[in-house]
C-alpha cells in the first residue's frame, strides 16, 4: 500500500494525494490507516479536518485545513457543486465516445432517491475496457460507481457494484480502478493528484499490448 503524499500547502489549504486503501476520517479499527491522522503527525497539530471525502477504494486528491472557516467556505463549494471534479476510470467493455448518465440514486440518509448526473468521455480503448474522463455534476454516495454499474461498464476492481459479466484484464493492480484527478473551484484555482503509479503502470502496459507491431 502507498502512503499519502502531500502535493502543496497554500496557508491552511493541505492537498494531498491519497493512496487507495485509506480512508479519510478516523475509524475505530486502529490497523485501517486514515488521512486525519497522518496529516496531523505530520504538521504536529491535531487541527486538521477534510474539506470533502473520497472513497477508502478510490485514491486521488482530497483537500484539508486545520481552519473551521477555511473547511466551511469550502465545504459549501463542495455542496453547492461549484467544484468541477474530473476523475479517470477503467471500465469493463467500450462505452460510447461521450454520454451523460442521470438515474437518479437512492441515498439511505434521506430515504429517497435523489437527482445525479456524470458525465463520460471514452479516451482510449482496449480488447477487454476501456479508459474514461469522468465528470460527475452532483456529490452522491458511490455516485461513479453505481451510473457505469448501471449503465453496464463496471469500474475494474469494483467489488461492491460488480460487472454483470467478468472479463480478464491484464496487469489488474488489485484495488478499485477510480482516481479523483482533479479539481477546479470556483475562486479559478486548478488542483491535480498524479494518477497513482500502479494506475499508470497498468495502462502502460495495456498500450504496450495495443500497438501496431508494423
Amino acid at each position: 500500500m502507498n502512503d499519502p503524499m502531500l502535493l502543496s500547502h497554500d496557508g491552511d489549504l493541505f492537498v494531498i494525494n491519497k493512496p487507495a486503501g485509506w480512508v479519510v476520517h478516523p475509524t475505530n479499527d486502529p490497523a485501517m490507516k486514515d488521512l486525519v491522522s497522518w496529516l496531523n503527525t505530520l504538521t504536529g497539530t491535531s487541527e486538521n479536518a477534510p474539506i470533502h471525502r473520497l472513497d477508502r477504494e478510490t485514491s486521488g486528491v482530497v483537500l484539508m485545513s486545520p481552519s473551521p472557516e477555511l473547511r466551511a467556505e469550502l465545504g459549501e463549494w463542495f455542496a453547492q457543486n461549484q467544484v468541477r471534479k474530473e476523475y479517470r476510470a477503467l471500465v469493463y467493455g467500450s462505452p460510447p465516445n461521450t454520454m451523460t448518465l442521470d438515474a437518479p440514486l437512492f441515498d439511505r440518509r434521506r430515504g429517497r432517491p435523489l437527482n445525479a448526473r456524470t458525465r463520460i468521455e471514452t479516451l482510449e480503448r482496449f480488447v477487454s475496457c476501456s479508459y474514461l474522463r469522468v465528470q460527475p455534476e452532483t456529490g452522491r454516495k458511490h455516485q461513479i460507481r453505481q451510473h457505469l454499474q448501471r449503465e453496464g461498464h463496471a469500474i475494474v476492481g469494483e467489488s461492491r457494484y460488480k460487472p454483470k459479466k467478468f472479463l480478464r484484464v491484464p496487469g489488474f493492480p488489485g484495488r478499485l480502478w477510480l482516481h479523483a484527478l482533479r479539481l477546479e473551484l470556483p475562486d479559478d484555482r486548478v488542483i491535480e493528484a498524479p494518477l497513482a503509479p500502479e494506475l499508470d503502470a497498468q495502462l502502460t502496459l495495456l498500450r504496450s499490448l495495443t500497438e501496431d507491431p508494423r
